[in-house]
C-alpha cells in the first residue's frame, strides 16, 4: 500500500535531550541512540515504520506507542517514517553510517534481502528460551513456521502487521446493477460476470491491485499461486514464467483489455473505490478503517475471500510486514524485545486490527469479549481473511542477495505494464524470468 515518505532528523536536538538524559550515544558498531549497555537509566530505541504518520495507519501506530510507552515508562519510543518501497535503502544507508535502528517494520517482500545482505539480530535470540516461547504461545503456528528463516529454522523476523488480500464490494453498486449484494463473487469467474453488469451501469467493474505501489509482490503471487504457478518453485527455481503463472496474470490482464477493470495505479483505484466510482476491489486488508471510515453513511461496504481461479481453491499469500532488530547494543536489544512482545501481544493484535485492518494472529483473542469479540460481533468486514489464514500460501523469496531487486523487476516491468497498459503477459513475465535469473547469479 502507498506510504508517506518520512523526514529524519538526527542533529543538535537530539543530542541535546541524549545527554540530559544521560545517555550515551556511540559512533561506531551499528548502534543507536539510548542508554549505553551496562546503563540503568531510562533507554530510548528507534523505530523505522512505514505505518507511522501516513493517513490510514498513523493513527493506529502512535497508539501502539503510546500505550507501550504507559507500560514501560523506562523505555521510549522515537519513532520514524518511511515509504514502505524505500525501507531497505535507508536501512543500508543509516547502517553504513553507524546509526542502524533498533526495531524496523520491514515488509516481506524486503525480508529475503535484508537476511541476505544486512546484519539483521535474530529476534528469537534475544530473549531466553522460556521468554521467547511465552512471548509466541497462542500465535498461528502456521504464520511462525512460513516466516522462519529456512537457512537457520529460527524466527529471525517476528510476524506482526499481516494481511491476506479481501475482495471489498459495494452492495448499493451491486443492487444498481441487479447483482445479489449477498452472494458476492467466489470464483474469478464470477468477478468477471459482476463487473461486466457493473460497467453496463456507467460503473467501473473491478480492480485486482496486483500493481502495487509499495513495490510489493504479495498479490501477484497469490494470483500465480491460484492457477498452479507462483513466483518460486520448491526447489528454488525461478518460475514467474512458468505457463500457470503466465495464465494467472493473463486473466487480470483480460479484465483490462476487456473494460471491466481500469487502467490506473493501485492508488488512484482505491481512491476511486472509497469514491463509490468502483464495484469490487481486491487489495489488502490494512486499507480496511480507510474504507470503512470512506463508506460509513455514503455506502454499504461489504467483503469477501479472496477468490479462487479456474476451479482450484484459493492460495492467497500474506503481504504486511514483520518486526525486525538491527540494534547492537545489548541493553536496547532487550528493550526491543520488550516492544515487539508488547506489539505482538493480545493488546497490540487488538489495537493494530481495530484502528488500521491487519488481522490478529493470535485466534483466541477473537472471540475474547476482553479483546477483540465485541469488535468481531459488531464488525465482520476482516472474518473473510481471517477465514483464508489457516491456509495462507507462505510468501517465496527470489533466490540471491538481489532478491528486492528481483521483486521490483517483476512488478515494474511485467506486471504494471500487463495491467495497466494490457501487454502480452507471456513475453513480459519471459523477459523478466530472465533478468531476475540474472540477478541472482
Amino acid at each position: 500500500m502507498g506510504a508517506e515518505r518520512g523526514r529524519f532528523r538526527f542533529g543538535l536536538a537530539a543530542t541535546v535531550v541524549a545527554v540530559a538524559l544521560g545517555l550515551t550515544v556511540s559512533a561506531c558498531g551499528g548502534s543507536s541512540s539510548g542508554t549505553a549497555a551496562g546503563g540503568s537509566g531510562p533507554v530510548t530505541i528507534r523505530f523505522m515504520s512505514y505505518n507511522y504518520g501516513t493517513p490510514c495507519c498513523g493513527a493506529g501506530t502512535q497508539q501502539l506507542i503510546d500505550e507501550f510507552e504507559k507500560a514501560n515508562p523506562d523505555i521510549r519510543i522515537r519513532p520514524e517514517a518511511v515509504a514502505a518501497a524505500d525501507v531497505l535503502t535507508k536501512l543500508r544507508t543509516e547502517i553504513a553510517a553507524g546509526s542502524s535502528p533498533d526495531v524496523v517494520q520491514l515488509g516481506w517482500s524486503k525480508a529475503g534481502e535484508a537476511r541476505a545482505t544486512l546484519p539483521l539480530v535474530p529476534v528469537q535470540d534475544i530473549p531466553t528460551t522460556t521468554e521467547w516461547q511465552t512471548g509466541i504461545d497462542g500465535i498461528y503456528p502456521n504464520i511462525l513456521k512460513a516466516v522462519r528463516n529456512g537457512t537457520t529454522g529460527k524466527v529471525d523476523i517476528m510476524p506482526f502487521s499481516v494481511s491476506v488480500p479481501i475482495l471489498y464490494y459495494n452492495a448499493d453498486i451491486f443492487r444498481a446493477a441487479g447483482l445479489d449484494p449477498d452472494r458476492p463473487p467466489t470464483t474469478l469467474a464470477e468477478v468477471k460476470t459482476a463487473a461486466s453488469a457493473i460497467t453496463r451501469t456507467g460503473k467501473q467493474g473491478v480492480y485486482v491491485a496486483v500493481a502495487d505501489s509499495g513495490k510489493s509482490d504479495y498479490l501477484t503471487q497469490s494470483v500465480m499461486n491460484s492457477t498452479g504457478g507462483g513466483a518460486v518453485n520448491a526447489s528454488g527455481a525461478v518460475t514467474v514464467d512458468s505457463p500457470r503463472s503466465i495464465a494467472g496474470l493473463n486473466a487480470i490482464r483480460d479484465l483490462v483489455v476487456s473494460g471491466l477493470q481500469p487502467k490506473v495505479s493501485a492508488t488512484d483505484a482505491q481512491a476511486a473505490f472509497a469514491g463509490g466510482k468502483i464495484g469490487m476491489m481486491v487489495y489488502t486488508t490494512a486499507a480496511m478503517s480507510a474504507f470503512e471510515k470512506s463508506a460509513k453513511g455514503t455506502f454499504d461496504l461489504r467483503t469477501t475471500a479472496f477468490p479462487s481461479f479456474d476451479g482450484s481453491k484459493a492460495r492467497p499469500t500474506y503481504s504486511g510486514a514483520g518486526l525486525a532488530v538491527f540494534g547492537k547494543d545489548r541493553r536496547r536489544q532487550q528493550a526491543a524485545w520488550k516492544f515487539i512482545r508488547f506489539l505482538t501481544s493480545p493488546q497490540g493484535f487488538t489495537i493494530l486490527t481495530k484502528t488500521i485492518g491487519y488481522l490478529p494472529l493470535r485466534p483466541a483473542i477473537v472471540s475474547d469479549p476482553a479483546y477483540l469479540g465485541t469488535y468481531f460481533q459488531q464488525n465482520r468486514h476482516l472474518l473473510p481473511s481471517l477465514s483464508q489464514l489457516n491456509d495462507v500460501t507462505p510468501y517465496t523469496y527470489f533466490p540471491g542477495n538481489h532478491a528486492n531487486q528481483a521483486v521490483v523487476a517483476l512488478q515494474d516491468e511485467a506486471v504494471t505494464p500487463i495491467v495497466l497498459q494490457g501487454a502480452d503477459a507471456a513475453s513480459a513475465l519471459r523477459a523478466t524470468a530472465t533478468k531476475i535469473r540474472s540477478l541472482a547469479r
